[in-house]
């Protein structure tokens, strides 16, 4: 069974700092690229980073680029985000995702408030 599922959520102050996790089973995870998307309240679900079969290139969304790194940890068969500065329009449900498989993860709350 093709499975992802996030952890690592939660509410942080305004410039703090969160690592999601995403972890991939089911599937042959090293060869496939990862991404990670989010969906605000009100609002469409947006691309936020995407990374690599073996983590060489890395693509981010202009919001949240420099604040942001994604990276994966292969024999692990997980996707990491590190998030710094976090600001309040980076309120969201954070999903990862595996485009190759079309295979969302449940997602994860992150909460950026004073």
């Amino acid at each position: 069974q093709v499975q992802l599922v996030e952890s690592g959520g939660g509410l942080v102050h305004p410039g703090g700092s969160l690592r999601l996790s995403c972890a991939a089973s089911g599937f042959t995870f090293s060869t496939s690229i990862m991404s990670w998307y989010r969906q605000a309240p009100g609002k469409e679900r947006e691309f936020v980073a995407t990374i690599t079969r073996i983590g060489g290139s890395t693509t981010y969304a202009d919001s949240v680029k420099g604040r942001f790194t994604i990276s994966r940890d292969n024999a692990k068969f997980q996707v990491y985000l590190q998030m710094n500065s976090l600001k309040p329009e980076d309120t969201a449900v954070y999903y990862c995702y595996a485009p190759t498989r079309d295979v969302w993860g449940q997602g994860t709350q992150v909460t950026v408030s004073s």
